[in-house]
Protein backbone atom coordinates (compact mmCIF):
# COMPACT_ATOMS: atom_id res chain seq x y z
CA UNK A 1 0.00 0.00 0.00
CA UNK A 2 1.32 3.84 -1.20
CA UNK A 3 0.37 6.18 1.79
CA UNK A 4 1.32 9.19 -0.27
CA UNK A 5 0.81 13.27 0.54
CA UNK A 6 2.11 16.51 0.18
CA UNK A 7 5.09 17.73 2.34
CA UNK A 8 3.92 18.13 5.82
CA UNK A 9 1.18 15.44 5.47
CA UNK A 10 2.10 13.97 8.19
CA UNK A 11 3.52 10.36 6.34
CA UNK A 12 6.96 10.25 8.08
CA UNK A 13 4.82 10.52 11.76
CA UNK A 14 1.88 7.99 10.29
CA UNK A 15 4.72 5.93 9.37
CA UNK A 16 6.67 5.64 12.75
CA UNK A 17 2.66 5.55 14.74
CA UNK A 18 1.79 2.27 12.66
CA UNK A 19 6.05 0.72 13.34
CA UNK A 20 5.14 1.23 16.83
CA UNK A 21 1.59 -0.49 16.79
CA UNK A 22 3.60 -3.84 15.08
CA UNK A 23 2.49 -2.66 11.17
CA UNK A 24 5.34 -3.41 9.07
CA UNK A 25 5.72 -0.20 7.76
CA UNK A 26 8.20 1.50 5.64
CA UNK A 27 9.30 5.36 5.18
CA UNK A 28 10.55 5.85 1.61
CA UNK A 29 11.94 9.19 2.38
CA UNK A 30 14.88 7.66 5.22
CA UNK A 31 14.78 4.23 4.22
CA UNK A 32 16.72 4.28 1.09
CA UNK A 33 13.56 4.13 -1.83
CA UNK A 34 14.18 8.15 -2.44
CA UNK A 35 16.73 10.51 -3.56
CA UNK A 36 17.38 13.27 -5.20
CA UNK A 37 17.78 12.88 -9.63
CA UNK A 38 19.42 14.96 -11.51
CA UNK A 39 16.07 15.35 -14.68
CA UNK A 40 18.53 16.17 -16.99
CA UNK A 41 21.59 13.54 -16.71
CA UNK A 42 19.68 10.50 -14.34
CA UNK A 43 22.75 11.18 -12.19
CA UNK A 44 21.74 10.61 -8.21
CA UNK A 45 22.52 13.64 -6.24
CA UNK A 46 24.50 12.03 -3.00
CA UNK A 47 24.13 15.52 -1.15
CA UNK A 48 21.75 17.95 -2.08
CA UNK A 49 22.42 21.50 -0.77
CA UNK A 50 20.48 22.71 1.96
CA UNK A 51 18.69 24.59 1.47
CA UNK A 52 18.24 24.61 -1.99
CA UNK A 53 19.75 27.41 -3.97
CA UNK A 54 17.25 29.33 -6.60
CA UNK A 55 16.21 27.10 -8.99
CA UNK A 56 17.29 23.75 -7.87
CA UNK A 57 14.07 22.56 -7.93
CA UNK A 58 13.72 22.98 -11.95
CA UNK A 59 16.18 20.75 -12.42
CA UNK A 60 16.05 18.09 -9.47
CA UNK A 61 13.36 15.83 -8.31
CA UNK A 62 12.74 13.50 -5.46
CA UNK A 63 12.11 9.90 -7.03
CA UNK A 64 11.85 6.65 -5.78
CA UNK A 65 13.45 3.44 -7.34
CA UNK A 66 11.17 1.07 -9.00
CA UNK A 67 14.01 -1.81 -8.09
CA UNK A 68 13.52 -1.10 -4.73
CA UNK A 69 10.20 -1.34 -4.43
CA UNK A 70 9.69 -4.47 -6.56
CA UNK A 71 12.04 -6.08 -4.13
CA UNK A 72 9.94 -5.03 -1.32
CA UNK A 73 6.50 -5.88 -3.16
CA UNK A 74 8.58 -9.41 -3.65
CA UNK A 75 9.25 -9.87 -0.12
CA UNK A 76 5.81 -9.09 1.02
CA UNK A 77 3.80 -10.87 -1.06
CA UNK A 78 1.58 -12.83 1.44
CA UNK A 79 1.56 -10.01 4.07
CA UNK A 80 0.30 -5.81 3.64
CA UNK A 81 3.29 -3.66 3.96
CA UNK A 82 2.53 0.46 4.03
CA UNK A 83 4.90 2.45 1.95
CA UNK A 84 4.93 6.37 3.09
CA UNK A 85 6.16 8.87 0.96
CA UNK A 86 5.57 11.16 -1.89
CA UNK A 87 8.17 11.02 -5.47
CA UNK A 88 7.03 12.79 -8.32
CA UNK A 89 7.97 9.39 -10.74
CA UNK A 90 4.97 7.88 -8.74
CA UNK A 91 3.45 6.94 -12.13
CA UNK A 92 6.65 4.89 -12.72
CA UNK A 93 5.42 2.45 -9.36
CA UNK A 94 2.11 3.01 -9.12
CA UNK A 95 1.45 -0.48 -10.76
CA UNK A 96 3.09 -2.05 -8.09
CA UNK A 97 0.35 -1.03 -5.52
CA UNK A 98 -3.02 -2.80 -4.62
CA UNK A 99 -4.34 0.28 -2.51
CA UNK A 100 -3.10 4.07 -2.66
CA UNK A 101 -4.18 6.46 0.56
CA UNK A 102 -3.39 10.28 -0.19
CA UNK A 103 -3.42 12.40 3.15
CA UNK A 104 -4.18 15.57 2.50
CA UNK A 105 -3.88 19.18 3.98
CA UNK A 106 -4.88 22.63 3.54
CA UNK A 107 -2.03 25.25 3.16
CA UNK A 108 -2.64 26.84 6.42
CA UNK A 109 -1.54 23.94 8.01
CA UNK A 110 1.60 23.08 5.42
CA UNK A 111 2.62 26.13 6.36
CA UNK A 112 2.65 25.46 10.11
CA UNK A 113 3.97 21.89 9.95
CA UNK A 114 6.95 22.75 7.76
CA UNK A 115 7.28 25.83 10.13
CA UNK A 116 7.93 23.82 12.74
CA UNK A 117 9.02 20.62 12.00
CA UNK A 118 12.85 19.39 13.32
CA UNK A 119 13.13 16.18 11.62
CA UNK A 120 14.25 17.43 8.40
CA UNK A 121 14.48 21.19 6.76
CA UNK A 122 12.99 21.12 3.68
CA UNK A 123 9.91 23.24 2.98
CA UNK A 124 11.44 26.26 5.40
CA UNK A 125 13.28 27.57 2.17
CA UNK A 126 11.01 30.08 0.23
CA UNK A 127 11.21 28.35 -2.85
CA UNK A 128 11.01 24.51 -1.44
CA UNK A 129 7.81 25.74 0.74
CA UNK A 130 6.19 27.14 -2.73
CA UNK A 131 6.88 24.37 -4.37
CA UNK A 132 5.01 22.52 -1.56
CA UNK A 133 2.17 24.74 -1.86
CA UNK A 134 1.73 24.50 -5.57
CA UNK A 135 1.74 20.34 -5.44
CA UNK A 136 -0.74 20.51 -2.67
CA UNK A 137 -3.42 22.66 -4.86
CA UNK A 138 -3.59 20.20 -7.20
CA UNK A 139 -3.17 17.30 -4.77
CA UNK A 140 -6.41 15.58 -3.60
CA UNK A 141 -8.30 16.16 -6.76
CA UNK A 142 -5.28 14.48 -8.89
CA UNK A 143 -5.91 10.87 -6.45
CA UNK A 144 -9.46 11.55 -6.49
CA UNK A 145 -9.44 11.39 -10.03
CA UNK A 146 -6.94 8.08 -9.73
CA UNK A 147 -9.22 6.34 -6.71
CA UNK A 148 -7.10 6.56 -3.91
CA UNK A 149 -8.56 6.73 -0.61
CA UNK A 150 -8.49 10.77 0.73
CA UNK A 151 -7.68 10.66 4.35
CA UNK A 152 -8.17 14.21 6.09
CA UNK A 153 -4.22 15.15 7.66
CA UNK A 154 -5.15 17.79 10.00
CA UNK A 155 -6.73 15.80 12.03
CA UNK A 156 -4.93 14.36 14.87
CA UNK A 157 -2.09 12.10 13.39
CA UNK A 158 -3.34 9.23 15.32
CA UNK A 159 -6.68 9.67 14.15
CA UNK A 160 -4.71 9.62 10.32
CA UNK A 161 -3.07 6.08 11.31
CA UNK A 162 -6.43 4.56 12.56
CA UNK A 163 -7.97 5.98 9.57
CA UNK A 164 -4.97 4.11 7.15
CA UNK A 165 -5.59 0.27 9.26
CA UNK A 166 -9.42 0.70 8.92
CA UNK A 167 -8.74 2.01 4.57
CA UNK A 168 -6.70 -1.78 4.65
CA UNK A 169 -9.59 -3.41 5.72
CA UNK A 170 -11.58 -1.90 3.29
CA UNK A 171 -9.33 -2.37 0.77
CA UNK A 172 -10.90 -0.82 -2.32
CA UNK A 173 -8.25 -1.12 -5.55
CA UNK A 174 -7.20 2.05 -6.46
CA UNK A 175 -6.58 0.79 -9.96
CA UNK A 176 -8.84 -1.38 -12.21
CA UNK A 177 -8.62 -5.15 -11.11
CA UNK A 178 -6.08 -7.29 -13.74
CA UNK A 179 -7.99 -9.50 -15.56
CA UNK A 180 -6.17 -12.50 -17.40
CA UNK A 181 -6.83 -13.13 -20.93
CA UNK A 182 -9.78 -16.18 -21.76
CA UNK A 183 -8.88 -18.72 -24.33
CA UNK A 184 -10.65 -18.66 -27.22
CA UNK A 185 -13.32 -21.66 -27.06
Amino acid sequence: MWITGASGSGKSTVCALLKSRGEPAVDADWEGYNQWVDRVSGQVVAAPPDPVPQGWLDRFGWRMSRERVEDLAARARETDVFLCGYVENEAEVLDLFDLVICVVIDDETMRERLRTRTTNSFGKHPEELAAALEHNARLEAAYRARGAVVVDGTRPLEEVADAITTARRTRRPSRPARTRPTRPS
